[in-house]
């Protein structure tokens, strides 16, 4: 039986792993909003929509959010004894990893060559533009996310 696209579609947005996935990216990205609405750190409504939707970085980490319900979802829906699990499982602790240790790293030395950068730039050694710093996550980040996304996976899952 052939399927058209807009059948299919629908078929994958009813999908209730995706829909826990994108629930949790959705509340850790919330959550995060909220702090820094109330930490005032947020100044403007593109900012604000930036921080809703996609900006990386703060408490909690919506990656390990997100990984952490594909996990437990998978676990509950194949089996924690399936392949399909050791493969999300796989990916979760990539993704921990990453955000933990080379994102993080990279922040740091971006903001250090930054730092440097400037420097030089006022004593008129060399000329420098700022490179982005990009933002990882401190330990407590991704394990507030991870639990955040396994209570997501465990509520879509059992509910």
């Amino acid at each position: 039986m052939l399927i058209n696209a807009k059948e299919q579609f629908y078929i994958i947005f009813q999908n209730p792993i995706l829909i826990a996935c994108i629930f949790s990216w959705f509340s850790a990205q919330f959550i995060k909003t909220v702090i820094k609405l109330f930490s005032g750190r947020v100044h403007s409504i593109k900012e604000l929509f930036e921080l809703l939707l996609w900006r990386t970085g703060s408490m909690p980490s919506s990656h390990a959010a997100l990984v952490a319900c594909l996990c437990i979802s998978i676990g509950f829906h194949s089996g924690f004894d399936s392949d399909v699990f050791v493969l999300a499982l796989g990916l979760y602790l990539i993704t921990v990893r990453d955000a933990v240790g080379v994102r993080r790293s990279n922040g740091i030395h971006g903001k250090m060559i930054n730092v440097i950068g400037k420097a030089l730039d006022d004593r008129k050694i060399v000329s420098f533009s700022p490179i982005k710093e990009v933002q990882g996550h401190t330990p407590m980040e991704v394990i507030i996310g991870s639990l955040l996304g396994f209570i997501n996976g465990l509520a879509f899952s059992v509910l």
